[in-house]
């Protein structure tokens, strides 16, 4: 490990000690960045983060602090605006010119906080489908082995944060572009309840699913960010303001989680298939979970297919709706995941959305209820560990879904709306990261923070760097 400050929260006391500076953390995430193999940055905005730097380092001179984040790089997935540069989304088809010279709200409260945005890491085309070598763009390689993916579609901003590139960023999650790369990247990653983040500014994929959410090193990490990007907004109707982590802080962590409710969903209750150390894994991340004094009880999840299927339902319609007059004129510039992805959306009736959004309705309702027996509910992210490239895809080059998303339990909790804290929680075949999903009631954030926060206080995973981890003189 460098011994550089490799979290944001060390990162922040370390400025305050006058251990390190702002100037100092820019350049080192600049010179990381140089020897960069992974594909993280789609684009750098080296020059505007040192003057941002430069102005934090003389802002906390004087005395003046603006929390946690200021002077602390991060990164921004590149389907949210960024007034530094374009927003791509990853595609040849989408327009230059959207959302340009404007930062997304999330990324201005960024900016007022002090961070120093970096640049706009790599995803899926307009945060779907899964990669291509063919395309024109860098491909997203995983940091424990680059011959695997990293995950999507937030794929650059967890391997950035796994490699040492910078110490957070933003992603989004429609079915699990926020806890899928940290899972596979063995980072930690919160999708905040559906309202809780403004999502305008965001290049839309599911109108009812999409969030906007940190990835980090640790779930405190993730905390520091969430109270600065959460909050409602007048752009996003969907947003509310609904506070519940006290003055915007994350504080009063518990030692211990005596008292605690966890219903516990086995791994044995999801598809056949799974790393031959999920169980055995999962069930010392429980173990973890009750020596800190939680009480358990086995849950099953109400309606697990039909909210899956709902989702599924949901975003290929939704997705259609935004991209249907492009795709009829440009068809062959999408890629053809993606393309492919969004067309479904055609094939489902206006009658199959609406008794989908029943579905999600339904569900919402007994997921409720059994958060009235228990406090949060835990299960593995994925099945497996990171796929290989060519595992993704079935021979026509279409997104192989029965072979690998079949394996990561996502996208059942972004149809419902309540937050998920994704943790690493150990290894699997190949030296693979395997994750921990802590779900919420509804708004719940500041408990599965907690909970995430506690369990990373008794275990070291999220501490486990991979081979591509660079240290300044490397």
């Amino acid at each position: 490990m460098s011994d550089e400050p490799y979290s944001i929260t060390a990162a922040a006391r370390a400025l305050r000690a006058g251990e390190t500076t702002s100037v100092a953390l820019v350049e080192s995430a600049i010179a990381r960045a140089d020897r960069d193999e992974l594909g993280v940055y789609l684009s750098r905005f080296d020059e505007q983060a040192r003057q941002q730097a430069r102005r934090a380092d003389e802002e906390l001179a004087r005395g003046v602090d603006r929390g946690v984040l200021h002077g602390v790089p991060v990164a921004v997935k590149d389907t949210i605006a960024a007034a530094d540069g374009d927003t791509t989304a990853q595609s040849v088809v989408h327009d230059r010119t959207w959302a340009a010279g404007r930062d997304a709200p999330v990324v201005a409260r960024l900016r007022r906080a002090g961070a120093i945005i970096t640049g706009k890491t790599t995803t899926m085309e307009f945060g779907c489908g899964v990669p291509n070598s063919t395309e024109p763009f860098p491909l997203p390689r995983n940091p424990w082995d680059p011959s695997r993916w990293a995950g999507g579609s937030s794929s650059g901003t967890a391997s950035g944060v796994a490699a040492g590139l910078f110490l957070g960023g933003l992603g989004s999650d429609t079915a699990g572009s926020i806890r899928m790369p940290a899972a596979f990247c063995g980072v930690t990653g919160l999708m905040p309840s559906f309202g809780r983040v403004p999502k305008s500014g965001c290049v839309p994929l599911g109108y009812s699913l999409d969030r906007v959410g940190p990835l980090a090193r640790t779930a405190a990490d993730c905390a520091a960010l969430l109270a600065v990007i959460a909050g409602p907004h007048p752009s996003d109707p969907d947003s509310v303001g609904v506070p519940d982590l006290s003055g915007g802080e994350f504080v009063a962590v518990p030692a211990d989680l005596n008292g605690l409710r966890v219903g516990v969903v086995r791994c044995d209750q999801f598809p056949a298939g799974a790393d031959p150390e999920l169980a055995s894994v999962f069930n010392r991340a429980v173990d973890v979970l009750v020596a800190c004094g939680a009480e358990v009880e086995e849950v099953v999840l109400p309606y697990w297919a039909e909210v899956i299927v709902a989702t599924v339902v949901s975003a290929t319609c939704e997705g259609l709706a935004y991209h249907r007059a492009m795709l009829s004129r440009r068809w062959h510039d999408y890629f053809v995941a993606s393309r492919g992805l969004l067309a479904k959306g055609a094939l489902v009736s206006g009658a199959d959305y609406v008794q989908a959004q029943r579905v999600r309705r339904v569900a919402q309702g007994a997921i409720g209820e059994l958060f009235d027996r228990v406090d949060v509910v835990v299960g593995p992210t994925a099945a497996v560990g990171a796929p290989l490239f060519d595992e993704l895809v079935d021979a026509a080059g279409f997104q192989d879904d029965a072979r690998l998303f079949g394996k990561v339990h996502t996208p059942y909790w972004n149809g419902l709306g309540n937050p998920v804290l994704a943790v690493p929680m150990g290894f699997g075949a190949g030296h693979l990261p395997l994750s921990l999903q802590i779900a919420g009631h509804a708004f719940g954030e500041a408990m599965i923070l907690r909970v995430g926060e506690v369990f990373q206080q008794r275990t070291a995973w999220h501490r486990q760097l991979p081979p591509t981890y660079r240290t300044v003189a490397a």
